[in-house]
């Protein structure tokens, strides 16, 4: 038996870990929109954070029942 908590927090961690370099390479875009005036692109950059930041909170995790089904949560905006 797994301590699903536990195991919970580990994959929290590793999609942590997933979405470090996407959040920094979104930062670079969004000072670049921010330098341009656009400010059409800041917003739809900061969406695109707010659903990377959000990926440790998908309810996925929370309803997994097995280790397997766990290591499966791979949120979308990880994937893109």
């Amino acid at each position: 038996e797994h301590d699903m908590p536990k195991c919970r927090e580990i994959q929290k961690n590793r999609l942590r870990e997933l979405r470090a370099p996407k959040l920094a390479a979104l930062d670079v875009e969004f000072m670049r929109a921010l330098e341009a005036g656009d400010t059409a692109k800041c917003a739809e950059i900061a969406a695109q954070k707010q659903a990377l930041r959000d990926v440790t909170k998908d309810p996925a995790i929370g309803a997994a029942e097995t280790v397997d089904q766990l290591k499966a949560v791979v949120p979308e905006a990880l994937r893109v």
